[in-house]
């Protein structure tokens, strides 16, 4: 049984964490009387609740099984902590990169058809890619926006990209869509993304997905770097796995509740 306490706002948060239960998942929702049960609450009182909730978009009712089922606006909450946990814990995950690769480790997102880079951690060198934080670049030819494109089928990239001119870049960009949706299925299987003098010339980008906790992609993690450094199928090779794994990560690290992605084994605050 959820502990309910005596206020409103225990018995709103008992009755949120029934509804994001395993049980009331697999039914597809729970009705008053078995929330009732789970959280020992009055049923007068939860069935005012629930409709206040449904109210505010925080739970949904369906008329026909008159069950409730967590709304909208609980995902659009998590989904903006899960933002909030990526800005927080990329940090380190970039540096290891960086000590790693020797090169410079950024983390982006996509913003419609463009990508946003949120968070760059330098490298040491004197000649390294520049520092895209804030700025936005094109998607369909750059290695981030390659990774935040994974999930996407041809009809969506039709969409997404109607109007737009492709080849404005590098020699080896993408053309059009078709193009670009061949390119993503490599990059799917591969489990990274490459691309060769996509975005300018002379310069090679490596990337890999990181999703939250809803297995949707969110961010991107990718390093850039001059043809003569990051060229070659074993160095592609290794640092494309090296992104995956700290890509990876993060998502496991997203997937946690914040107490069990605060300490692991080995680390200290």
């Amino acid at each position: 049984m959820v502990d309910t306490g005596a206020d409103n706002v225990s018995r709103t948060a008992a009755a949120l964490i029934a509804l994001g239960s395993r049980e009331s998942l697999e039914r597809g929702g729970l009705g008053v009387l078995r929330l009732a049960e789970i959280t020992g609450g009055d049923k007068g009182q939860l069935s005012r609740l629930l409709k206040t909730l449904d109210s505010h978009g925080l739970v949904e009712r369906d008329d026909e099984t008159r069950t409730y089922r967590l709304g909208w606006q609980v995902f659009v909450l998590a989904s903006r902590v899960g933002d909030q946990r990526l800005l927080g814990l990329a940090p380190p995950l970039l540096a290891r990169l960086v000590e790693q690769l020797g090169e410079r480790a950024n983390v982006s997102v996509l913003r419609g058809n463009e990508v946003l880079t949120v968070l760059s951690e330098a490298s040491p060198r004197s000649v390294q890619s520049v520092d895209w934080v804030g700025r936005t670049v094109p998607s369909y030819c750059t290695s981030a926006g390659r990774a935040l494109l994974f999930d996407h089928s041809r009809d969506d990239l039709t969409i997404l990209f109607a109007g737009s001119e492709f080849g404005q870049h590098g020699p080896n960009a993408p053309r059009d869509v078709e193009s670009l949706h061949r390119r993503l299925g490599a990059s799917r299987a591969r489990g990274f993304a490459v691309v060769d003098e996509e975005f300018e010339p002379d310069s090679i980008a490596v990337a890999a997905p990181v999703r939250n906790f809803a297995g949707r992609i969110c961010a991107a993690v990718n390093v850039a770097a001059p043809k003569f450094r990051l060229g070659g199928t074993r160095r592609i090779a290794a640092v494309g796995t090296a992104l995956k794994e700290v890509a990876d990560e993060m998502s496991l690290r997203l997937g946690e509740s914040p107490a069990a992605g605060g300490v692991r084994d080995g680390e200290q605050r």
